[in-house]
């Protein structure tokens, strides 16, 4: 008797999985997922790309702060990207926040955030990041 509704539960859960496969349902919901992941990525560059043409137009400390802000917009959508800290922080730079510049540099090249960056952009965060400490200590 247990035997037998045993074998019936797995009969129904295998033809359940087929009539899903076969609709390709799985598919689509991973499909889902990863534009609901991508649609935050977007969101992000997008910020990103604001803040870094609010800096590059930066003549004043005000239009630093948009661009920090900004920043930290990217950076609430998608932490793990660490151009938008080193952005964040050539923002505070700018507005002579040192201390608070070189902690976002660190940030950056955490082990988590570091992994986005190219070996010719790690070099040149390091070197950034070396240049703001020479300035706080000296």
């Amino acid at each position: 008797m247990v035997i037998d509704v045993i074998l019936q539960v797995a009969i129904f859960v295998i033809l359940a999985l087929t009539l899903l496969f076969t609709q390709n349902i799985p598919q689509k919901l991973f499909s889902k997922l990863r534009l609901f992941r991508r649609r935050s990525q977007l969101k992000a560059k997008r910020h990103f790309v604001i803040a870094a043409q609010l800096l590059s137009e930066a003549t004043s400390a005000e239009d630093a702060r948009r661009a920090e802000a900004e920043a930290d917009r990217a950076i609430a959508l998608d932490p793990t990207d660490a151009a938008s800290h080193i952005l964040k922080a050539l923002a505070l730079e700018l507005q002579g926040f040192r201390t608070s510049a070189l902690a976002s540099l660190d940030t950056a090249l955490s082990p988590l955030a570091v992994r986005t960056l190219t070996d010719a952009e790690r070099t040149d965060a390091l070197l950034k990041r070396a240049a703001l400490a020479d300035g706080i200590a000296g």
